[in-house]
């Protein structure tokens, strides 16, 4: 009979630190980590305006850029900063855009995500085709380009 009391106090005492670990075990509300870096570039980045957001991405706005916006976690991808030009060879100022950006989403020198940006865009032309797939400072770089524009997409992997 005792035996059987000290399981079911056990048991008991068990079920119990289990809620209390549940309940105080969920964090406090608090905005996405993906809306924190979206207004770190607002805030950070001149010209930048946040825009809407559909399911894991957020649209920005840029005078600089045709397109931008920011992509959360997705399968394949912890971050994704997709910025797209107005003309088929960018300016200078399309690359300072895409290397503060980058700079601030990945963690990384400015430096750095604007020679990958520079690199992965001059990589396009005859030889080597309309698209180009590379990889820079454990960063992904899919530049494209048409006859009026070019884009570039730059993610890090889930794993890295």
């Amino acid at each position: 009979m005792r035996a059987n009391f000290h399981r079911s106090t056990t048991l008991a005492a068990i079920l119990l630190a289990a809620s209390a670990l549940t309940v105080s075990g969920t964090s406090p509300a608090r905005a996405d980590r993906c809306e924190d870096i979206a207004k770190e570039l607002k805030r950070q980045v001149d010209g930048v305006k946040i825009g809407i957001t559909t399911g894991k991405t957020i649209y920005l706005s840029h005078p600089h850029a045709r397109e931008l916006s920011l992509g959360c976690r997705g399968a394949k991808y912890s971050n994704e900063l997709y910025v797209k030009a107005d003309r088929r060879k960018p300016r200078p100022e399309f690359f300072q855009l895409v290397a503060s950006a980058g700079a601030i989403v990945f963690t990384i020198p400015k430096p750095d995500v604007l020679r990958g940006s520079t690199r992965c865009i001059n990589r396009m032309g005859l030889l080597r085709g309309d698209t180009v797939k590379m990889r820079f400072r454990r960063l992904n770089m899919e530049c494209t380009r048409t006859r009026t524009e070019a884009a570039i997409a730059i993610t890090r992997g889930t794993d890295e």
